[in-house]
């Protein structure tokens, strides 16, 4: 995927493509880190890499539910903080968290593969303030959309992030990790250790 979605025949192929994008370039970021530099949280925020992963997740599994109704209740309470689910816990690893990110965004694609009307109807969960009170519904169209925005969003925060552990940016991260064979960047490499 060289910087760009493929090219998309109808709706559904090119939400998914762009989100799929999406979700790739939130994941680039993470190539080539340490399980310490996953968790660095370098830049005037408490986010960390390994953190926007974890929320990725999450946030792709409750759309999820709400899309095919398995809950319609908001995943936290009003005065509840969401800072722990950006926050790997000590058992949990990059790797992992990957994994996890993998299965939340497979859930994702399939559920919408199983819906044959994006103008179906996804109820808005009440009582908490992020959600307005006057709308009843999105569209499944909708959530895809805001998908896209919330992982986009959180891509550039990697981005930012991943700069500020070690100065790589996104093209050499991306013909490193997707081994581009005829790369336009330099491919990002490991800085040499010191030599002692």
């Amino acid at each position: 995927m060289p910087g760009h979605a493929p090219p998309v025949a109808d709706e559904r192929t090119a939400l998914l493509a762009f989100l799929d994008q999406q979700r790739q370039l939130l994941r680039i970021p993470a190539h080539g880190l340490t399980e310490e530099q996953a968790r660095a949280t370098p830049s005037a925020s408490e986010l960390s890499i390994a953190g926007l992963i974890k929320h990725a997740a999450r946030c792709e599994r409750g759309w999820t539910d709400l899309v095919l109704r398995r809950s319609t209740a908001p995943q936290r309470a009003a005065d509840e903080s969401d800072a722990a689910e950006f926050l790997p816990a000590p058992g949990e690893t990059l790797a992992g968290l990957l994994a996890d990110y993998e299965l939340a965004t497979a859930e994702t694609d399939e559920a919408v593969a199983g819906i044959a009307d994006l103008g179906q109807g996804v109820p808005v969960p009440r009582g908490v303030p992020w959600f307005p009170a006057d709308v009843e519904e999105w569209s499944v169209r909708w959530v895809l959309l805001h998908l896209i925005e919330e992982t986009a969003r959180h891509g550039g925060h990697a981005d930012i992030i991943r700069e500020s552990i070690d100065g790589a940016t996104l093209y050499p991260l991306m013909a490193a990790a997707e081994q581009w064979p005829d790369p336009w960047f330099e491919p990002w490499e490991p800085a040499a250790a010191p030599v002692s």
